[in-house]
């Protein structure tokens, strides 16, 4: 019956995920309390999102005025950051990441909190040329290890002007095209968990159909609020891992 608890596990992480972010500090932790290798927990993870997020995204998209030429930069800067990160996993140290994400997340709370309220737009603005590093660095950075990643994403996305529903829809794709990437380097170096990673999917492909559902009957400032109830607490939580040397 352990079938059941990751199917669970995949729902939650891929309901809160799809929401604002943030899932992955719900999968990892059970997994790795589990006993399952970090390297697998991470393969398996990454097989689920590519799924959840893909699903989630084709909704949001047939509902969403998202511009096809943004789709399109996004693919070549996603999946080379998500099979970069994933090459580099080795090579920084959890505890690095953890640093880093906690002063991205801090710093992504605080230009959201101070931002103007943007002017609502028929379709979703173009991107700045400056936001592009910045999607590959977080997409480098969701490969290699990833708590908060969609959260960092959905930030950039508001920052740039975009409606709460429009910048779900790209986080999701950009999500998608990472953990592709990210899962393709583990998929050759025979870290996947077949006996957990479709269980995972399952749940997954669920939460993230039921959450995009949810977020469609919210009012935006509602999201927000969200989002930054979510940022809030990741931060609390990777800093307490800091603090009790779990990571």
């Amino acid at each position: 019956m352990d079938w059941i608890l990751f199917v669970l596990i995949g729902f939650a992480t891929s309901f809160v995920g799809t929401l604002a972010g943030g899932g992955g500090l719900i999968s990892m932790p059970v997994l790795l309390t589990l006993g399952v290798p970090i390297h697998q927990a991470i393969s398996s993870a990454k097989f689920s999102n590519t799924i959840s997020s893909f699903s989630s995204f084709f909704v949001l998209f047939r509902q969403q005025n998202i511009r096809g030429k943004q789709l399109l930069l996004i693919i070549p800067i996603s999946l080379g950051g998500g099979a970069t990160g994933g090459a580099i996993a080795s090579l920084l140290s959890e505890r690095t990441m953890t640093i880093i994400a906690v002063m991205l997340l801090l710093f992504a709370l605080c230009l959201q909190l101070f931002k103007k309220k943007p002017k609502s737009a028929a379709t979703a603005p173009a991107l700045p040329k400056i936001f592009y590093p910045i999607l590959y660095g977080i997409s480098v950075y969701d490969g290699m290890f990833g708590p908060g990643q969609a959260t960092m994403l959905m930030y950039a996305y508001l920052r740039a002007g975009m409606d709460y529903l429009s910048a779900m829809a790209l986080t999701r794709f950009q999500t998608f095209i990472s953990c592709f990437g990210a899962m393709a380097s583990y998929l050759y170096s025979g870290l996947m968990n077949w006996h957990i990673a479709p269980f995972l999917a399952m749940g997954s492909l669920i939460g993230a159909q039921v959450s995009v559902r949810v977020a469609q009957k919210l009012k935006q400032n509602q999201l927000r609020l969200i989002l930054h109830t979510i940022t809030f607490l990741l931060i609390v939580q990777l800093l307490f891992g800091l603090v009790s040397g779990r990571h």
